[in-house]
């Protein structure tokens, strides 16, 4: 499972699908969702997911990072579809988190 962490990471903004993913690793999809799950504690798409969000926390607290630039950077086809997910799965708005919102990982 390490080479299918350090290509989400070293490559977050790409357009992973378990397949993709578990082509990569060199592993089938079943074998991929069943160990990543097993060692890193959620499956490979919700680990995507939080990182993705916590690279674009970090982005937000740059002054000039824009939410669309945010967005591309981490994977996201747009601002809103970024803004979404932060919502839903931080707790607060892109906005907030910026203005220094306390954020409420789910």
């Amino acid at each position: 499972m390490g080479r299918a962490l350090r290509q989400l990471h070293a490559d977050p903004a790409r357009a992973w699908t378990v397949a993709g993913l578990a082509a990569a690793s060199g592993v089938s999809r079943a074998a991929l969702g069943r160990r990543f799950t097993a060692l890193v504690g959620e499956p490979p798409m919700t680990y995507l997911t939080n990182l993705r969000l916590t690279l674009a926390a970090d982005l937000l607290r740059e002054p000039d990072a824009t939410l669309g630039a945010v967005a591309r950077r981490v994977g996201y086809g747009s601002p809103f579809a970024l803004s979404t997910a932060f919502k839903r799965v931080r707790g607060v708005s892109p906005r907030d988190h910026r203005r220094g919102g306390a954020a409420v990982l789910r």
